[in-house]
Protein backbone atom coordinates (compact mmCIF):
# COMPACT_ATOMS: atom_id res chain seq x y z
CA UNK A 1 0.00 0.00 0.00
CA UNK A 2 1.09 3.35 -1.04
CA UNK A 3 2.36 5.51 1.64
CA UNK A 4 1.10 8.73 2.51
CA UNK A 5 3.43 11.54 1.91
CA UNK A 6 4.14 15.06 3.23
CA UNK A 7 6.99 17.36 0.88
CA UNK A 8 9.12 19.90 2.42
CA UNK A 9 12.18 21.93 1.22
CA UNK A 10 14.55 20.45 3.74
CA UNK A 11 13.80 17.28 6.37
CA UNK A 12 15.75 16.99 8.96
CA UNK A 13 16.30 13.53 11.02
CA UNK A 14 16.94 14.48 14.79
CA UNK A 15 15.36 16.67 17.49
CA UNK A 16 19.38 17.67 18.73
CA UNK A 17 21.23 20.67 19.09
CA UNK A 18 22.85 20.24 15.62
CA UNK A 19 19.53 19.18 14.22
CA UNK A 20 17.47 21.91 16.28
CA UNK A 21 20.11 24.43 15.37
CA UNK A 22 19.44 23.69 11.63
CA UNK A 23 15.71 24.54 11.41
CA UNK A 24 16.25 27.61 13.84
CA UNK A 25 19.04 28.99 11.36
CA UNK A 26 17.24 28.00 8.17
CA UNK A 27 13.88 29.81 9.39
CA UNK A 28 15.98 32.98 10.55
CA UNK A 29 16.70 33.12 6.89
CA UNK A 30 13.41 32.55 5.34
CA UNK A 31 12.39 35.63 7.97
CA UNK A 32 14.85 37.21 6.75
CA UNK A 33 14.85 37.22 3.59
CA UNK A 34 10.59 36.79 3.66
CA UNK A 35 11.03 33.29 1.81
CA UNK A 36 8.41 30.44 2.55
CA UNK A 37 10.47 27.80 2.20
CA UNK A 38 9.23 24.83 4.38
CA UNK A 39 11.43 22.47 7.15
CA UNK A 40 10.64 20.00 9.92
CA UNK A 41 12.00 18.00 12.62
CA UNK A 42 11.92 14.26 13.43
CA UNK A 43 12.85 13.20 16.65
CA UNK A 44 12.38 9.22 17.84
CA UNK A 45 12.18 10.16 21.58
CA UNK A 46 8.99 11.00 23.02
CA UNK A 47 9.63 14.61 23.61
CA UNK A 48 12.61 16.82 22.55
CA UNK A 49 15.69 16.17 24.91
CA UNK A 50 14.08 12.75 26.15
CA UNK A 51 16.88 11.13 24.38
CA UNK A 52 19.99 13.65 25.12
CA UNK A 53 22.10 12.61 27.40
CA UNK A 54 25.61 14.77 27.95
CA UNK A 55 27.93 15.76 30.40
CA UNK A 56 27.75 18.51 29.65
CA UNK A 57 29.96 21.46 29.70
CA UNK A 58 28.81 23.77 27.01
CA UNK A 59 31.07 26.47 25.25
CA UNK A 60 28.39 28.98 24.16
CA UNK A 61 30.26 30.04 20.71
CA UNK A 62 27.76 28.53 18.32
CA UNK A 63 24.99 29.57 21.14
CA UNK A 64 26.27 33.23 20.78
CA UNK A 65 25.75 33.09 16.98
CA UNK A 66 22.54 31.28 17.02
CA UNK A 67 20.63 33.84 19.53
CA UNK A 68 22.73 36.42 20.54
CA UNK A 69 20.35 37.54 23.14
CA UNK A 70 20.56 34.30 24.52
CA UNK A 71 20.15 35.49 28.01
CA UNK A 72 17.12 37.74 27.97
CA UNK A 73 15.00 34.83 25.71
CA UNK A 74 16.56 32.81 29.38
CA UNK A 75 18.35 29.90 27.83
CA UNK A 76 18.92 27.06 30.65
CA UNK A 77 22.74 27.96 30.84
CA UNK A 78 23.00 28.91 34.62
CA UNK A 79 26.01 27.77 36.23
CA UNK A 80 29.23 29.40 34.52
CA UNK A 81 32.52 27.56 35.49
CA UNK A 82 34.30 29.34 38.14
CA UNK A 83 36.52 26.40 39.35
CA UNK A 84 38.22 24.16 36.74
CA UNK A 85 39.99 21.40 38.25
CA UNK A 86 42.19 18.20 36.65
CA UNK A 87 43.41 15.24 38.85
CA UNK A 88 45.33 12.05 37.77
CA UNK A 89 44.35 9.61 40.70
CA UNK A 90 45.90 6.35 41.27
CA UNK A 91 44.04 3.64 43.75
CA UNK A 92 44.19 5.45 46.59
CA UNK A 93 45.24 9.37 45.97
CA UNK A 94 44.78 12.18 43.55
CA UNK A 95 47.38 14.33 42.71
CA UNK A 96 45.60 17.69 41.39
CA UNK A 97 47.24 19.00 38.00
CA UNK A 98 48.01 22.56 38.35
CA UNK A 99 45.63 24.75 36.27
CA UNK A 100 47.92 26.96 34.69
CA UNK A 101 49.99 23.92 33.57
CA UNK A 102 46.85 22.81 31.17
CA UNK A 103 46.74 24.00 27.55
CA UNK A 104 44.98 27.14 27.31
CA UNK A 105 42.46 24.98 24.39
CA UNK A 106 41.09 23.02 27.25
CA UNK A 107 40.24 25.52 29.52
CA UNK A 108 36.59 26.13 30.47
CA UNK A 109 36.83 29.98 31.67
CA UNK A 110 33.43 31.19 30.03
CA UNK A 111 31.97 28.07 29.80
CA UNK A 112 28.82 26.88 31.41
CA UNK A 113 27.24 23.44 33.40
CA UNK A 114 24.28 22.31 31.86
CA UNK A 115 21.67 19.85 30.92
CA UNK A 116 22.07 19.20 27.66
CA UNK A 117 18.46 18.04 27.47
CA UNK A 118 17.20 20.97 28.95
CA UNK A 119 19.12 23.11 25.94
CA UNK A 120 17.66 21.07 23.81
CA UNK A 121 14.10 21.90 24.74
CA UNK A 122 14.88 25.14 25.05
CA UNK A 123 15.85 24.98 21.29
CA UNK A 124 13.04 23.36 20.65
CA UNK A 125 10.52 25.48 22.07
CA UNK A 126 12.59 28.49 20.40
CA UNK A 127 11.92 26.67 17.10
CA UNK A 128 8.53 26.36 17.72
CA UNK A 129 7.65 29.57 18.21
CA UNK A 130 9.44 30.67 14.92
CA UNK A 131 6.91 28.18 13.26
CA UNK A 132 8.82 25.43 12.73
CA UNK A 133 7.41 22.08 12.65
CA UNK A 134 8.47 19.10 14.78
CA UNK A 135 7.15 15.66 15.18
CA UNK A 136 8.45 13.90 18.25
CA UNK A 137 7.57 9.89 19.00
CA UNK A 138 8.27 9.50 15.18
CA UNK A 139 11.37 7.71 14.18
CA UNK A 140 13.26 7.71 11.01
CA UNK A 141 13.76 4.50 9.92
CA UNK A 142 14.17 4.52 5.95
CA UNK A 143 16.08 6.57 3.30
CA UNK A 144 14.34 7.58 0.32
CA UNK A 145 15.45 8.07 -3.15
CA UNK A 146 15.22 9.26 -6.29
CA UNK A 147 15.22 7.59 -9.60
CA UNK A 148 18.81 9.24 -10.45
CA UNK A 149 20.10 7.82 -6.51
CA UNK A 150 19.98 10.79 -4.79
CA UNK A 151 18.27 11.20 -0.99
CA UNK A 152 14.50 12.01 -1.75
CA UNK A 153 13.92 12.08 2.38
CA UNK A 154 13.17 9.65 4.78
CA UNK A 155 9.85 7.44 5.94
CA UNK A 156 9.41 6.52 9.58
CA UNK A 157 8.79 3.25 10.72
CA UNK A 158 5.51 1.39 11.04
CA UNK A 159 3.56 1.47 14.37
CA UNK A 160 1.81 -1.28 15.77
CA UNK A 161 3.77 -4.00 14.07
CA UNK A 162 3.75 -7.34 17.00
CA UNK A 163 6.95 -9.05 17.14
CA UNK A 164 5.88 -12.15 14.96
CA UNK A 165 5.78 -9.31 12.39
CA UNK A 166 1.78 -8.92 12.05
CA UNK A 167 -0.13 -5.77 12.20
CA UNK A 168 -1.87 -5.12 15.81
CA UNK A 169 -4.81 -3.01 16.18
CA UNK A 170 -2.65 0.28 16.94
CA UNK A 171 -1.04 -0.68 13.08
CA UNK A 172 -0.62 3.24 12.02
CA UNK A 173 1.60 2.91 8.68
CA UNK A 174 5.06 4.96 8.42
CA UNK A 175 4.85 8.16 6.09
CA UNK A 176 7.44 9.70 4.21
CA UNK A 177 8.33 13.19 4.32
CA UNK A 178 10.13 13.70 1.53
CA UNK A 179 12.57 17.19 0.62
CA UNK A 180 14.88 18.85 -1.56
CA UNK A 181 17.31 18.66 1.02
CA UNK A 182 17.51 15.70 3.85
CA UNK A 183 20.08 16.67 6.91
CA UNK A 184 20.59 13.43 9.06
CA UNK A 185 21.39 14.73 12.36
CA UNK A 186 20.82 11.82 14.51
CA UNK A 187 23.63 11.79 16.95
CA UNK A 188 26.41 8.85 17.10
CA UNK A 189 26.19 6.08 15.25
CA UNK A 190 23.16 6.44 13.47
CA UNK A 191 21.32 3.88 11.32
CA UNK A 192 20.45 6.30 8.58
CA UNK A 193 24.11 7.90 8.82
CA UNK A 194 25.66 4.11 8.58
CA UNK A 195 23.36 3.32 5.63
CA UNK A 196 24.12 6.56 4.10
CA UNK A 197 28.39 6.87 4.81
CA UNK A 198 28.26 3.35 3.07
CA UNK A 199 26.03 4.06 0.11
CA UNK A 200 28.05 7.21 -0.94
CA UNK A 201 31.42 5.75 0.30
CA UNK A 202 31.68 8.91 2.01
CA UNK A 203 34.51 7.72 4.46
CA UNK A 204 36.72 6.73 1.64
CA UNK A 205 40.22 8.28 2.46
CA UNK A 206 39.00 8.82 5.56
CA UNK A 207 40.27 7.16 8.98
CA UNK A 208 37.70 5.07 10.92
CA UNK A 209 35.36 6.96 13.27
CA UNK A 210 36.69 5.92 17.01
CA UNK A 211 34.32 5.90 19.96
CA UNK A 212 34.04 6.17 23.91
CA UNK A 213 31.53 5.27 26.32
CA UNK A 214 30.19 7.49 28.40
CA UNK A 215 28.12 7.07 31.60
CA UNK A 216 26.85 9.41 33.52
CA UNK A 217 24.67 9.91 36.86
CA UNK A 218 22.82 12.97 38.56
CA UNK A 219 23.21 13.51 41.76
CA UNK A 220 21.09 15.52 44.41
CA UNK A 221 24.38 15.71 46.92
CA UNK A 222 24.07 17.45 50.86
CA UNK A 223 24.41 21.79 50.84
CA UNK A 224 28.19 20.96 52.21
CA UNK A 225 29.46 18.83 49.68
CA UNK A 226 28.17 21.46 46.48
CA UNK A 227 30.77 23.78 45.62
CA UNK A 228 28.43 25.14 42.39
CA UNK A 229 30.61 26.11 39.52
CA UNK A 230 33.27 23.36 40.09
CA UNK A 231 34.22 21.39 37.31
CA UNK A 232 36.79 18.32 37.92
CA UNK A 233 37.73 16.11 35.30
CA UNK A 234 40.27 12.88 36.06
CA UNK A 235 42.53 10.71 34.21
CA UNK A 236 44.21 7.07 35.72
CA UNK A 237 42.49 4.85 38.01
CA UNK A 238 39.91 2.50 37.79
CA UNK A 239 41.63 2.16 33.97
CA UNK A 240 45.16 0.85 33.49
CA UNK A 241 47.95 2.07 31.34
CA UNK A 242 46.80 0.79 28.20
CA UNK A 243 43.15 1.69 28.17
CA UNK A 244 41.89 5.27 27.20
CA UNK A 245 39.19 6.91 29.59
CA UNK A 246 38.65 9.32 32.37
CA UNK A 247 36.00 10.72 34.39
CA UNK A 248 34.06 14.17 35.44
CA UNK A 249 32.32 15.41 38.30
CA UNK A 250 30.13 18.72 37.49
CA UNK A 251 28.30 20.37 40.22
CA UNK A 252 25.54 21.63 38.80
CA UNK A 253 22.92 24.60 40.79
CA UNK A 254 20.21 23.26 42.74
CA UNK A 255 22.53 21.02 45.08
CA UNK A 256 23.36 18.47 42.37
CA UNK A 257 26.46 16.85 40.93
CA UNK A 258 26.79 14.79 37.76
CA UNK A 259 29.32 12.25 37.82
CA UNK A 260 30.37 10.40 34.51
CA UNK A 261 32.99 7.68 33.20
CA UNK A 262 34.04 7.68 29.85
CA UNK A 263 36.05 4.54 28.35
CA UNK A 264 37.32 4.45 24.49
CA UNK A 265 36.02 1.35 23.08
CA UNK A 266 39.13 0.73 21.45
CA UNK A 267 39.99 -1.15 24.92
CA UNK A 268 41.55 -4.88 24.54
CA UNK A 269 40.22 -6.70 27.55
CA UNK A 270 36.99 -8.34 26.88
CA UNK A 271 36.39 -8.84 30.52
CA UNK A 272 36.06 -4.72 31.06
CA UNK A 273 32.65 -4.10 31.90
CA UNK A 274 32.64 0.41 31.55
CA UNK A 275 29.70 -0.15 33.91
CA UNK A 276 31.18 -1.45 36.31
CA UNK A 277 34.03 1.23 36.31
CA UNK A 278 31.94 3.78 36.31
CA UNK A 279 30.60 2.45 39.95
CA UNK A 280 34.32 1.58 40.83
CA UNK A 281 35.30 5.28 39.97
CA UNK A 282 33.08 6.63 42.62
CA UNK A 283 34.81 4.82 45.26
CA UNK A 284 38.31 6.50 45.51
CA UNK A 285 39.03 7.90 48.46
CA UNK A 286 39.00 11.56 46.81
CA UNK A 287 35.45 10.85 44.97
CA UNK A 288 33.09 9.48 47.13
CA UNK A 289 33.09 11.72 49.78
CA UNK A 290 30.93 14.14 47.44
CA UNK A 291 28.15 11.42 47.13
CA UNK A 292 27.99 10.29 50.82
CA UNK A 293 24.24 11.15 52.58
CA UNK A 294 23.38 11.71 48.70
CA UNK A 295 20.86 10.70 46.45
CA UNK A 296 20.95 9.27 42.62
CA UNK A 297 17.92 10.98 40.67
CA UNK A 298 19.19 9.76 37.27
CA UNK A 299 21.16 7.33 35.10
CA UNK A 300 22.17 7.72 31.25
CA UNK A 301 24.52 6.11 28.73
CA UNK A 302 25.68 6.66 25.69
CA UNK A 303 28.58 6.25 23.01
CA UNK A 304 30.68 9.74 21.92
CA UNK A 305 32.62 10.26 18.81
CA UNK A 306 36.09 10.23 19.02
CA UNK A 307 37.92 9.89 15.98
CA UNK A 308 38.37 13.52 15.53
CA UNK A 309 39.42 14.96 12.55
CA UNK A 310 40.74 12.65 10.53
CA UNK A 311 37.64 10.71 11.17
CA UNK A 312 35.27 13.42 9.90
CA UNK A 313 33.79 11.60 6.63
CA UNK A 314 32.60 14.14 3.46
CA UNK A 315 29.75 15.87 4.97
CA UNK A 316 27.67 15.67 1.53
CA UNK A 317 25.87 13.77 -1.09
CA UNK A 318 23.27 14.04 -3.71
CA UNK A 319 20.19 15.71 -1.81
CA UNK A 320 21.56 15.78 1.61
CA UNK A 321 24.14 16.65 4.04
CA UNK A 322 25.89 14.93 7.96
CA UNK A 323 25.75 17.30 10.73
CA UNK A 324 26.49 17.00 14.22
CA UNK A 325 27.56 14.38 15.83
CA UNK A 326 26.13 11.80 13.17
CA UNK A 327 29.65 13.46 11.18
CA UNK A 328 31.58 12.71 14.28
CA UNK A 329 32.30 16.43 15.60
CA UNK A 330 33.69 16.42 19.22
CA UNK A 331 37.04 17.77 19.84
CA UNK A 332 38.35 15.22 22.40
CA UNK A 333 41.19 16.40 24.60
CA UNK A 334 38.01 20.00 24.94
CA UNK A 335 35.86 17.58 25.58
CA UNK A 336 32.82 19.16 23.91
CA UNK A 337 31.09 18.65 21.14
CA UNK A 338 27.84 20.67 21.39
CA UNK A 339 29.05 24.15 19.92
CA UNK A 340 30.31 22.18 16.85
CA UNK A 341 27.23 20.32 16.59
CA UNK A 342 25.49 23.23 16.48
CA UNK A 343 27.93 25.23 13.55
CA UNK A 344 27.59 22.48 11.71
CA UNK A 345 24.16 22.14 11.51
CA UNK A 346 23.70 26.35 11.25
CA UNK A 347 26.55 26.04 8.01
CA UNK A 348 24.46 23.47 7.09
CA UNK A 349 20.98 25.53 6.69
CA UNK A 350 22.75 28.45 5.39
CA UNK A 351 23.61 26.54 2.22
CA UNK A 352 20.77 24.48 2.09
CA UNK A 353 19.15 28.35 1.58
CA UNK A 354 21.18 29.36 -0.45
CA UNK A 355 20.81 26.57 -3.46
CA UNK A 356 16.74 26.73 -2.85
CA UNK A 357 16.90 30.56 -3.52
CA UNK A 358 19.14 29.86 -7.18
CA UNK A 359 16.78 26.95 -7.49
CA UNK A 360 13.62 29.59 -7.38
CA UNK A 361 15.40 31.93 -8.74
CA UNK A 362 16.34 29.71 -12.20
CA UNK A 363 12.78 28.34 -12.27
CA UNK A 364 14.52 24.89 -11.29
CA UNK A 365 12.61 24.83 -7.72
CA UNK A 366 10.83 20.81 -8.61
CA UNK A 367 14.17 19.52 -9.48
CA UNK A 368 15.71 17.26 -7.02
CA UNK A 369 18.80 18.79 -5.22
CA UNK A 370 22.33 17.93 -5.73
CA UNK A 371 25.34 18.37 -3.24
CA UNK A 372 25.65 21.05 -1.22
CA UNK A 373 29.50 21.94 -1.98
CA UNK A 374 29.26 25.19 -0.42
CA UNK A 375 28.61 23.48 3.46
CA UNK A 376 31.90 21.63 2.69
CA UNK A 377 33.54 24.89 1.69
CA UNK A 378 32.56 26.39 4.26
CA UNK A 379 33.20 24.15 6.96
CA UNK A 380 36.85 23.72 5.99
CA UNK A 381 37.35 27.41 6.87
CA UNK A 382 35.53 27.77 10.15
CA UNK A 383 36.76 27.59 13.73
CA UNK A 384 35.18 23.97 13.66
CA UNK A 385 37.86 23.08 11.44
CA UNK A 386 40.74 24.69 12.61
CA UNK A 387 39.73 23.73 16.59
CA UNK A 388 39.93 20.13 15.46
CA UNK A 389 42.56 19.94 13.09
CA UNK A 390 44.96 21.21 16.30
CA UNK A 391 43.89 18.34 18.53
CA UNK A 392 43.76 15.74 16.09
CA UNK A 393 46.47 13.75 17.21
CA UNK A 394 45.38 13.66 21.49
CA UNK A 395 43.13 10.47 21.10
CA UNK A 396 45.30 8.15 18.91
CA UNK A 397 48.43 9.07 20.47
CA UNK A 398 46.82 8.04 23.93
CA UNK A 399 46.47 4.45 22.50
CA UNK A 400 49.55 4.32 20.54
CA UNK A 401 51.79 5.25 23.04
CA UNK A 402 49.85 4.62 26.37
CA UNK A 403 48.09 6.70 28.88
CA UNK A 404 50.69 8.69 30.93
CA UNK A 405 53.20 8.71 27.82
CA UNK A 406 50.24 9.77 25.43
CA UNK A 407 48.89 12.18 27.84
CA UNK A 408 52.28 13.75 27.84
CA UNK A 409 52.75 13.36 24.26
CA UNK A 410 49.12 14.92 23.29
CA UNK A 411 49.69 17.89 25.99
CA UNK A 412 52.91 19.03 24.72
CA UNK A 413 51.41 19.32 20.99
CA UNK A 414 48.29 21.10 22.54
CA UNK A 415 50.69 23.69 23.77
CA UNK A 416 52.10 23.98 20.82
CA UNK A 417 48.96 24.71 18.61
CA UNK A 418 47.81 26.82 21.57
CA UNK A 419 50.48 29.45 20.46
CA UNK A 420 49.19 29.81 17.26
CA UNK A 421 52.38 30.14 15.60
CA UNK A 422 50.88 29.20 12.27
CA UNK A 423 52.86 25.78 12.48
CA UNK A 424 51.51 22.35 13.18
CA UNK A 425 53.15 19.37 13.23
CA UNK A 426 53.01 17.50 9.62
CA UNK A 427 52.00 14.08 10.90
CA UNK A 428 48.36 12.82 11.39
CA UNK A 429 48.15 9.67 13.73
CA UNK A 430 45.80 6.71 12.71
CA UNK A 431 42.94 4.77 14.27
CA UNK A 432 41.95 1.43 14.66
CA UNK A 433 38.60 0.06 14.60
CA UNK A 434 37.35 -0.62 17.60
CA UNK A 435 35.72 -3.96 17.39
CA UNK A 436 39.43 -5.23 16.12
CA UNK A 437 40.79 -4.25 19.04
CA UNK A 438 39.41 -6.85 21.45
CA UNK A 439 41.57 -9.15 22.37
CA UNK A 440 40.72 -13.35 22.87
CA UNK A 441 39.68 -13.66 26.80
CA UNK A 442 42.45 -16.76 26.90
CA UNK A 443 45.01 -13.71 26.33
CA UNK A 444 43.34 -11.22 29.24
CA UNK A 445 43.14 -11.50 32.84
CA UNK A 446 39.58 -11.79 34.05
CA UNK A 447 38.43 -8.60 36.11
CA UNK A 448 36.74 -9.32 39.30
CA UNK A 449 34.21 -6.41 39.80
CA UNK A 450 32.77 -5.96 43.64
CA UNK A 451 28.85 -6.13 44.35
CA UNK A 452 27.05 -3.29 44.52
CA UNK A 453 26.40 -1.55 48.46
CA UNK A 454 23.12 0.21 46.68
CA UNK A 455 24.19 3.66 48.30
CA UNK A 456 27.08 4.97 46.33
CA UNK A 457 27.54 1.36 44.15
CA UNK A 458 24.33 0.10 41.79
CA UNK A 459 23.37 -2.49 39.77
CA UNK A 460 22.24 -2.02 36.11
CA UNK A 461 18.93 -3.24 36.18
CA UNK A 462 17.96 -0.44 38.93
CA UNK A 463 20.23 2.02 37.27
CA UNK A 464 18.41 1.35 33.79
CA UNK A 465 15.33 2.43 35.80
CA UNK A 466 16.18 5.28 37.03
CA UNK A 467 16.84 5.97 32.82
CA UNK A 468 12.87 6.06 32.70
CA UNK A 469 13.45 3.57 29.74
CA UNK A 470 10.21 2.23 28.20
CA UNK A 471 9.93 0.13 25.11
CA UNK A 472 6.29 -1.63 23.54
CA UNK A 473 7.11 -4.95 24.27
CA UNK A 474 4.93 -6.84 21.79
CA UNK A 475 7.21 -4.83 18.76
CA UNK A 476 9.98 -6.25 16.16
CA UNK A 477 13.18 -7.05 18.09
CA UNK A 478 15.28 -3.20 16.96
CA UNK A 479 18.53 -5.22 17.94
CA UNK A 480 19.43 -7.70 14.64
CA UNK A 481 21.50 -10.45 14.17
CA UNK A 482 23.21 -10.72 11.22
CA UNK A 483 23.98 -14.48 11.96
CA UNK A 484 22.38 -15.94 15.43
CA UNK A 485 25.07 -18.69 15.54
CA UNK A 486 27.90 -16.01 15.78
CA UNK A 487 26.54 -14.99 19.27
CA UNK A 488 27.85 -18.77 20.63
CA UNK A 489 29.90 -20.21 18.48
CA UNK A 490 32.52 -16.69 18.58
CA UNK A 491 31.65 -14.47 20.86
CA UNK A 492 31.09 -16.78 24.44
CA UNK A 493 33.39 -19.50 22.94
CA UNK A 494 36.33 -16.74 22.04
CA UNK A 495 35.83 -13.49 23.78
CA UNK A 496 34.38 -13.99 26.34
CA UNK A 497 30.82 -12.76 26.29
CA UNK A 498 31.70 -9.14 26.21
CA UNK A 499 28.60 -8.19 24.95
CA UNK A 500 26.99 -8.60 28.79
CA UNK A 501 29.72 -6.66 29.72
CA UNK A 502 30.39 -3.99 26.89
CA UNK A 503 26.41 -3.07 27.21
CA UNK A 504 25.36 -0.83 30.04
CA UNK A 505 21.88 -1.60 30.29
CA UNK A 506 21.94 -5.46 30.86
CA UNK A 507 20.44 -5.76 27.25
CA UNK A 508 22.22 -9.16 26.53
CA UNK A 509 22.66 -12.33 28.52
CA UNK A 510 23.42 -15.99 27.92
CA UNK A 511 20.98 -18.69 28.58
CA UNK A 512 20.53 -21.91 28.93
CA UNK A 513 23.86 -23.34 29.51
CA UNK A 514 22.85 -25.81 32.26
CA UNK A 515 20.99 -27.35 30.30
CA UNK A 516 23.18 -27.11 27.65
CA UNK A 517 21.30 -25.10 25.01
CA UNK A 518 23.29 -22.16 25.14
CA UNK A 519 22.02 -18.31 23.58
CA UNK A 520 22.03 -15.29 23.40
CA UNK A 521 18.73 -13.31 25.10
CA UNK A 522 18.35 -10.05 24.06
CA UNK A 523 16.54 -7.75 26.57
CA UNK A 524 15.65 -5.00 24.26
CA UNK A 525 13.18 -3.35 26.25
CA UNK A 526 16.21 -1.82 28.64
CA UNK A 527 18.24 -0.43 25.35
CA UNK A 528 19.13 3.01 26.44
CA UNK A 529 19.82 3.48 22.85
CA UNK A 530 23.64 4.18 23.50
CA UNK A 531 24.61 2.15 20.07
CA UNK A 532 27.71 0.47 21.86
CA UNK A 533 26.82 -3.10 21.01
CA UNK A 534 26.69 -1.85 17.45
CA UNK A 535 30.68 -0.45 17.52
CA UNK A 536 32.08 -2.86 20.14
CA UNK A 537 30.93 -6.03 19.15
CA UNK A 538 33.95 -8.17 17.71
CA UNK A 539 32.50 -9.62 14.69
CA UNK A 540 30.18 -6.47 13.94
CA UNK A 541 27.37 -9.41 13.76
CA UNK A 542 24.84 -6.97 15.77
CA UNK A 543 22.92 -3.99 13.77
CA UNK A 544 21.28 -1.15 15.98
CA UNK A 545 18.24 -0.31 14.20
CA UNK A 546 15.33 2.12 15.75
CA UNK A 547 12.65 0.51 17.48
CA UNK A 548 9.25 2.33 17.33
CA UNK A 549 9.15 6.10 18.04
CA UNK A 550 8.83 7.14 21.26
CA UNK A 551 10.52 3.79 22.82
CA UNK A 552 14.03 4.36 24.81
CA UNK A 553 14.92 6.09 27.81
CA UNK A 554 13.14 9.41 28.87
CA UNK A 555 15.77 11.32 30.25
CA UNK A 556 14.85 14.16 33.17
CA UNK A 557 17.40 17.22 33.10
CA UNK A 558 20.34 14.93 31.77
Amino acid sequence: MEREFMEYDVVIVGGGPSGLSAAIRFKQLCDEAGKDFSVCVLEKGSEIGAHIMSGAVIDPKALNELFPNWQELKAPLLTEVTDNQHWMLSEKKAVHFPHFLMPPMVSNKGNYIVSLGNVCRWLGEQAENMGIEIFPGFAGAEILYNEDGSVRGVATGDMGVSEAGAEKDTYMQGMELRAKYTFIAEGVRGSLAKEIIEKFDLQAGKQPQTYGLGIKELWEVKPENHHQGRVIHTQGWPLDNKTVGGGFIYHLEDNQVAVGFVVGLDYENPYLSPFDEMQRYKTHPEIKGTFEGGRRISYGARAINEGGFQSVPKLIFKGGALIGCSAGFVNVPKIKGSHMAMKTGMMAAEEAFKALLDMQNTGAGTQSAGELTGFTEAYEKSWVYDELKKVRNSKPSIHKFGALLGTVYSGFELWLNSLNLGFLFPWTFKHDEDHKCLKPASECEEIKYPKPDNKLTFDKLSSVFLSNTNHEEDQPCHLKLKDDTVPVKINYNLYGAPEVRFCPAGVYEFIGEEEGQLKLQINSQNCVHCKTCDIKDPTQNINWTVPEGGGGPNYPNM
